[in-house]
């Protein structure tokens, strides 16, 4: 681990350097998930070593109580550790991000009063893993529309048909949520929420994740043949179309602030690396002084700590905002989708001033950088994508268009 003082701070001391201290993943287990990220990535195989070691160390556990077995941890404290974990490994934090989404909105709905998913809390405590099987190739209504259909069974069950992609977690998982459309009612579809298990029949999980970046993550495609979701496990139908219930913020509020930090990990290392190449690197041409005195290289990586320091405040205000049951009302969404870009495409920038700084070498098929700068293109393509960010902030401020 790179021995760099990371010198923010967001007033609570949130993101310093201290947090390893008291984070639940010890500076000896980050340092073996970093050193085993770039053999995953190499391999194009599934980080399997890491995610034992986060098992036993409860990291799974995070969001549930305690009175569970839990760690009762809220969403500010989740984000922090997600930050740190993805300082090391990227691919792994992003994918075990999808079992925190669902962790983090069975807590959300629980602390509003809404005890429907808080089985899920219960079986993660457990040592159940569950993942993410909602995104569909061309569904750009996200949450508010589905190309799977879902199929009404007697006595309240479906079956579902159709392909998920992006199913982080494909080789581990133990409990898939999926949403299908209900059609039965042409005049009122239903979106149909629920989940399966490993056991379930009726799925299959295609060998097809060969990616330019975040391969550790394993999220292949899912193909939904029938898979039944029994009706203890249909957990919402919701009308197809935008909907106010609180599932859809639960989910929106999880996975943008735990995108978010995700990429602010991996913007942190990137940082990280650049001034230690900045120290490392000298100059022929001035006399061999480190090119941590060129005025060139230093404002680079100026630019890049001034962008890196905006995004912890958010980050830390935004989850802390969801664990304290703050109403911003029609605001939340603007807000969640903005954070959201602006930590991947901050991520981008940080990045490609950290490769200037570090030169050619970054070019090498070894160097962590160069996989930081594969792994964070994958930001581009989480949603809410740069093209729906703007259309909901600007909904917000402006109405929608006549």
């Amino acid at each position: 681990m790179s021995s760099t003082p990371r010198p923010y701070s967001t007033g609570s001391g949130l993101y310093n350097a201290d947090f390893g201290a008291s984070s639940i993943v010890s500076d000896e287990l980050l340092q073996r998930v970093r050193s085993r990220a770039a053999g995953y990535d190499e391999s194009n195989s599934f980080f399997v070593d890491d995610l034992a070691e986060l098992q036993a160390a409860g990291y799974l556990r995070m969001f549930a109580p305690t009175s569970l077995g839990g760690l009762g941890f809220g969403l500010e404290r989740v984000a922090r550790e997600q930050v740190r974990l993805a300082t090391a490994a990227p691919a792994t934090a992003l994918a075990i991000n999808m079992h925190l989404v669902w962790t983090g909105v069975a807590k959300t709905l629980a602390d509003r009063g809404d005890d429907s998913l808080f089985w899920v809390l219960r079986e993660a405590a457990e040592g159940q893993i569950f993942a993410f099987g909602n995104s569909e190739a061309g569904n750009d209504l996200v949450l508010f529309g589905s190309r799977t259909r879902a199929e009404p069974q007697p006595g309240g069950a479906y079956r579902y048909f159709g392909r998920k992609i992006f199913t982080s977690l494909s080789p581990a998982w133990t409990r898939l949520g999926i949403f299908g459309l209900d059609d039965t009612d042409k005049a009122a579809p239903l979106l149909v929420h629920g989940f399966i298990t490993r056991d379930t029949a009726g799925y299959e999980i295609l060998d097809d994740w060969n990616t330019l970046g975040m391969r550790a993550t394993q999220s292949a495609t899912t193909v939904l043949d029938g898979a039944e979701v029994p009706a203890d496990r249909v957990f919402r139908k919701l009308p197809a179309g935008p909907s106010a219930d609180p599932l859809i913020f639960g989910i929106f509020a999880n996975f943008e602030i735990l995108l978010a930090a995700v990429y602010t990990g991996l913007a942190e290392r990137a940082l990280e690396l650049a001034v230690d190449a900045a120290k490392r690197r000298t100059s022929m041409k001035n006399d061999g002084r480190p090119y941590s005195d060129d005025p060139d290289i230093r404002w680079k990586v100026a630019e890049a700590a001034i962008a890196q320091d905006g995004i912890y405040p958010q980050l830390e205000a935004l989850s802390r905002d969801v664990d304290a049951l703050v109403d911003h009302g029609a605001l939340w969404f603007p807000r969640l989708v903005g954070l959201k870009v602006r930590a991947t495409e901050n991520a981008r920038l940080v990045v490609d001033q950290a490769l200037r700084v570090s030169g050619g070498s970054s070019l090498s098929s070894s160097s962590e950088l160069g996989r930081l700068y594969r792994d964070v293109v994958a930001g581009l393509f989480h949603p809410s994508d740069g093209e729906s960010a703007h259309s909901t902030v600007a909904n917000a401020w402006l109405g929608p268009p006549s």
